[in-house]
């Protein structure tokens, strides 16, 4: 059998020492994960921020880990490794840079190809990098005599690196650049990396020109790339489109979806349907005017909140919005510093309902979501618990859902809520709810209530009424019938990607 050289055998190949062999193993390592992580980024747009479509990217990832260690083994023992190393690199870096482009190109011009997009895109480079690895192993790989230490060793600087790029990427790289920028720059060093490996003075030169090019291809591609953004956030891709109807008009739309609509200079103007039927029950449930305490979990463009301080002076704000982006587009673009009484924290919205004292506020506004889903920890028996516990006494609890088909995660969320609550109410259009028995339930925007007193339902339909929504209101025995056997959610049991239908359009919410 062909065995490795004695410890006698011939020396290491000199251009390749033990710092530069931890080098490449710990800079491939992290440029896998970071590929991994923002991909994440950029699919959310097109797939939404689901388990599903982060299952999946991990799964491309760790397949093209596993293929790239495998094949990168195999053919280090049949080709001179050294020669590998930086073509791997090479084309890594150039398949990194031009990612932005390819993606937002094949979701704007061929969707049903995003899928294989994504996965090539994912793929190619997570194997090439994956084989630098076991390619380097064998370059330093000359004794039986240290096999282990120099596996071992390799292997962990490898980890590191991935445990480093993780960090590096979802703590600073993503919350101070944008994901272009990101990959960009990262197919930049890999592209030095690959001309570098050589040490030649001629290979550095030919290094910098290559990395320049990169940079400037792959900026002006992701330039004209569809699917740009104003700014890019750490969770979302964000912008700002002035309404054409209304010159103080502002729609915020994150990752392609309308989010929020403001009127900068009139708060009272309520443009999507679902934010009149929350004022409806809300200017309902309480005396006009009259000044509330309220939590928000979720801010968006703080529509609602905005409103509450503009038809109920002195109402006090308190909103959880978890993207600090956001928040910032909200002060820089659409006017937050004009209301008064609104206070954002930028903080998870169960963290923040947490922190909140009992018996502390009115009203608690549920409006919270990651790409077209709530949050699923905001959706439990658990966390509606705890939205209980801060309500005083005729507290109100209003939120808005999406849910589509057969509406299986809002008729789960319904029967959430009357473990919690004694009284809940459902809003929505009677064709979306399947409550006109007429239609077969469609979905889109609905609105659920619940409170610890009984809700006046013919006072609510007139408010819907006189703003012009179209929507009905259920409570009771219908609304009971509507649910159905409906399962509880709990923070044990809560598959609400798996409950939601898919969306026939993501273009509003």
């Amino acid at each position: 059998m062909p065995s490795l050289p004695a410890a006698d055998g011939p020396p290491r190949d000199p251009r390749l020492g033990p710092r530069a062999a931890a080098v490449l193993v710990f800079g491939s390592s992290a440029a896998v994960l970071v590929v991994e992580i923002v991909a994440l980024r950029l699919l959310a747009p097109y797939l939404g921020l689901t388990l599903e479509t982060s299952t999946m990217v991990i799964g491309i990832a760790l397949t093209a880990i596993a293929l790239g260690s495998w094949l990168g083994g195999r053919i280090a023992d049949r080709v001179d490794p050294h020669r590998l190393i930086g073509p791997a690199l090479g084309v890594s870096g150039v398949v990194v840079a031009l990612t932005p482009l390819l993606l937002r190109t094949a979701a704007e011009w061929a969707p049903v190809l995003l899928l294989l997009v994504a996965a090539a895109t994912l793929l190619v480079p997570g194997a090439l990098l994956s084989a630098v690895t076991p390619l380097v192993t064998k370059v330093r790989l000359t004794s039986l005599a240290e096999t282990g230490t120099v596996v071992g060793r390799l292997s962990g600087v490898g980890t590191f690196g991935a445990i480093v790029g993780t960090v590096l990427t979802g703590f600073v790289l993503v919350s101070r650049l944008p994901v272009s920028s990101i990959l960009i720059g990262l197919g930049a060093l890999l592209v030095i990396g690959s001309a570098l490996v050589g040490r030649r003075a001629r290979r550095r030169r030919r290094a910098v020109s290559l990395a320049l090019a990169t940079v400037a291809a792959g900026g002006l591609a992701t330039g004209i790339a569809p699917g740009g953004c104003d700014a890019e956030t750490r969770y979302h891709c964000a912008r700002i489109v002035a309404d054409p109807g209304r010159d103080s008009g502002r729609t915020l739309l994150l990752d392609g979806v309308r989010h929020s609509y403001v009127d900068i200079d009139d708060p009272a103007h309520l443009e999507f349907v679902y934010v009149r039927a929350l004022a409806s029950v809300v200017d309902t449930a309480f005396p006009e005017g009259e000044p509330l305490a309220a939590h928000h979990l979720g801010g968006g463009g703080l529509t609602f909140p905005r409103y509450l301080a503009a038809a109920r002076p002195g109402t006090r704000s308190l909103v959880s919005e978890i993207d600090g982006g956001v928040v910032r587009i909200d002060r820089e673009q659409l006017g937050l510093g004009r209301s008064t009484g609104i206070e954002v924290r930028v903080e998870d919205g169960r963290l923040g309902l947490g922190r909140l004292d009992a018996d502390s506020r009115d009203l608690v506004v549920g409006d919270a979501f990651g790409g077209v889903s709530v949050p699923w920890h905001l959706t439990t028996v658990e966390s509606l618990t705890d939205v209980r516990r801060v309500l005083g006494p005729g507290g109100l609890y209003v939120a808005n859902l999406i849910d589509h088909g057969e509406l299986a995660f809002a008729r789960a969320e319904v029967a959430t809520l009357a473990e919690v609550f004694p009284y809940v109410a459902l809003l929505g259009d009677p064709a979306d709810t399947g409550l006109d028995p007429e239609a077969a339930p469609d979905g889109g925007n609905l609105v659920v209530v619940a409170a610890d007193r009984p809700l006046d339902a013919h006072a609510v339909q007139e408010a819907l009424d006189g703003r012009r929504t179209g929507w009905k209101i259920a409570t009771g025995d219908a609304l009971a019938a509507w649910t159905g056997d409906a399962r509880v959610l709990t923070d044990d049991y809560a598959p609400v990607d798996q409950l939601l239908q898919p969306s026939p359009s993501r273009t509003a919410r």
